[in-house]
């Protein structure tokens, strides 16, 4: 098969996914990851999305892959529905180096992770993995019923040279119910990861698993005038 290298946009369907956001135990250690010049919304709240595609041909260019990305919910760079917060990455765990080389282009920033989603009965397990070593660990009570097809377009930013990025990205994905989080374990205290930690108890804001998302990757990007960027 012909090598060819990967261009925006590129399609990806019926991934398995897990994204749902928190309020941290320590705000500030979220805030202090995220650029000066971004404002970070008053509780820290994070987001994370975990997630795996299990064929190559669920894509349009990327193969088979997972990932997990992680950080922080902004203020006043709101997605285009104007109400879903824009989000800065702060980890991004993928367990592909070919689509970590065009992530990486727009400045995400990519690390070799994997992440498993184990389902039985309605007892899910998601674990994130920094190469090795895990480092997240999800428990989630998840229905088998579809009751919503979220779709809209998400934003999330990004930092190449110094100057910001800012993507819009369209999904569709459906949604099951019942659905909750159990608990949420950060397993590995030297990492940096750890800052992102949720508050005890936890306080889950919102979230959902799909057993069938969709979404284009990356999507329409301009550059945003924000300065300074430190």
């Amino acid at each position: 098969m012909t090598e060819f290298k990967l261009v925006p946009p590129q399609l990806v369907i019926n991934s398995r996914m897990l994204y749902f956001g928190w309020v941290p135990e320590y705000p500030d250690a979220v805030k202090a990851l995220v650029p000066k010049a971004l404002q970070p919304k008053d509780n820290g709240a994070v987001f994370m999305n975990q997630y795996v595609v299990d064929t190559a041909e669920q894509t349009s260019g990327f193969g088979a892959y997972s990932l997990t990305y992680i950080g922080a919910d902004l203020k006043d760079l709101d997605a285009p529905d104007g109400v879903t917060p824009g989000r800065w990455w702060t980890h991004y765990f993928n367990s592909s180096e070919s689509m970590g080389a065009y992530v990486k282009e727009s400045g995400v920033p990519f690390s070799i992770g994997e992440t498993n989603i184990t389902l039985d009965g309605d007892n899910l397990i998601a674990t994130t993995f920094s190469d090795s070593t895990p480092i997240i660990r999800t428990t989630a009570r998840v229905g088998n019923t579809i009751n919503n097809i979220a779709r809209g377009q998400l934003r999330y930013l990004s930092a190449l040279n110094d100057t910001f990025i800012s993507g819009i990205y369209p999904f569709i994905s459906e949604t099951v119910a019942p659905w909750e989080i159990l608990n949420l374990e950060f397993l590995e205290p030297t990492h940096s990861v750890y800052a992102l930690r949720p508050k005890k108890p936890l306080e889950i804001i919102w979230g959902f698993y799909s057993p069938r998302a969709s979404f284009c990757y990356p999507g329409g990007q301009v550059t945003l005038n924000v300065m300074p960027y430190s």
